[in-house]
């Protein structure tokens, strides 16, 4: 009995003891906490306004109102066929999806050949690859242009001007996605190709059955931000296209720009529309790219 009050009497006063400790740590982090707070209250107020101005009438967004008075939910149909967005939409989904898949592929392979094969001047080519992350992309726009055009180098037809291609190929290739997959590639076991060797496994054998199983969590990496670029191309097909043919969705949005002034309430409840996709595509792949980035280390 008395070591049983002994013991109980050191269990409280242990957590009297422990008890300032704790009030201090939670004071400590307590400017982390605010600046958290704080940088989630600005992130979130844009998306907010914007979703906000979709539901109100084109008076209340003259007048800078923060909240509509009634919701507005036509402005969703409104939005989708005054700007033909059934035929945007389609387009964008095309260009996206054969941009994406050009560039698994070439990121893929190229990843793997310098972070897993030798040859000779792979990392005076490595270094030259990853400079060109250096360039803006608006000095990149006019030799793009022109090689679309034709006038660097002959293209078949003369011209990819309001073409697929146009929109598709000079994205396929992404220097920041070939070193993402290189730097995972590179801290894969050499056991697991040794083994694979004796088993008379080669290169691409090896890529496809031990390398691409294990690497999940890089590729949907390469894939949600290869996603969110395609789709959110605007500068680009504006260039490359005079004519509705293959005008991607973020294009489309122009339509709501007028000489009166831009129908705000509509532009904003067609940009939700174009955001839709890409909250679908993060959600689904929120682990694996979270993984992803944390797993992919710097050292090759």
């Amino acid at each position: 009995m008395v070591e049983s009050r002994h013991s109980q009497t050191g269990s409280k006063q242990s957590g009297m003891i422990k008890n300032p400790f704790h009030k201090t740590r939670w004071f400590s982090r307590l400017p982390i906490y605010v600046v958290l707070i704080v940088g989630a209250v600005i992130a979130i107020i844009p998306f907010f306004w914007m979703t906000s101005t979709s539901l109100m009438t084109l008076g209340e967004t003259i007048n800078r109102k923060w909240l509509p008075a009634v919701a507005q939910w036509q402005n969703y149909i409104d939005a989708w066929n005054e700007a033909k967005f059934d035929k945007y939409f389609l387009n964008s989904v095309i260009i996206t999806l054969t941009t994406v898949v050009g560039l698994l592929i070439t990121s893929i392979l190229a990843g793997y050949a310098f972070g897993r094969m030798k040859f000779f001047g792979k990392n005076v080519i490595f270094a030259l690859l990853l400079s060109t992350m250096m360039i803006p992309e608006t000095v990149t726009l006019l030799p793009n242009m022109l090689m679309i055009r034709g006038a660097i180098i002959p293209l078949p037809g003369g011209s990819w001007l309001n073409t697929l291609q146009a929109l598709t190929i000079p994205f396929m290739a992404n220097a920041f996605s070939i070193f993402l997959l290189r730097q995972f590639f590179a801290q894969i076991p050499n056991e697991l190709w040794d083994a694979a060797r004796m088993d008379g496994a080669g290169h691409f054998r090896f890529l496809i059955q031990i390398v691409l199983p294990i690497s999940k969590a890089p590729i949907m990496t390469v894939l949600l931000f290869g996603f969110i670029g395609a789709w959110n191309a605007f500068a680009w097909p504006l260039l490359v296209t005079t004519r509705e043919t293959w005008r991607p969705l973020m294009v489309g949005l122009w339509n709501f720009v007028t000489e009166a002034g831009p129908e705000t309430h509509l532009l904003m409840a067609g940009a939700m529309i174009s955001l839709i996709p890409i909250l679908v595509i993060y959600f689904l792949t929120q682990k694996q790219f979270t993984e992803g980035i944390a797993t992919t280390g710097l050292k090759g």
